[in-house]
């Protein structure tokens, strides 16, 4: 029984180190990549080095198409994908 209950702890524990196997770091070409298939423009996806486990998501209004399109491929990539919202000021003219 002994045994048994150390092999199960040895495994469970083998499994949790599993999770906490940082995200792979993407390359610009790659996410650029990504973007465009999903509709948005170069440089509009990024992946910091000191958060590699979030995508983000840089535009203005993006579709919801766009959006689970972004989604769906963080996801399937280890990532959790993050929307930011830009809002650029109007300038006036000259």
């Amino acid at each position: 029984m002994r045994r048994s209950g150390s092999l199960f702890f040895g495994s469970l524990g083998l499994a949790l180190s599993g999770c906490a196997t940082p995200a792979r770091m993407h390359d610009e070409g790659q996410l650029n990549q990504v973007a465009l298939g999903c509709g948005l423009a170069m440089g509009e996806l990024i992946q910091d080095d000191s958060e590699k486990k979030l995508l983000l998501s840089m535009r203005s209004d993006p579709s919801p198409a766009q959006r689970t399109c972004v989604a769906r491929w963080a996801r399937k990539n280890g990532l959790k994908p993050v929307f930011v919202t830009i809002n650029f000021p109007e300038t006036p003219a000259t």
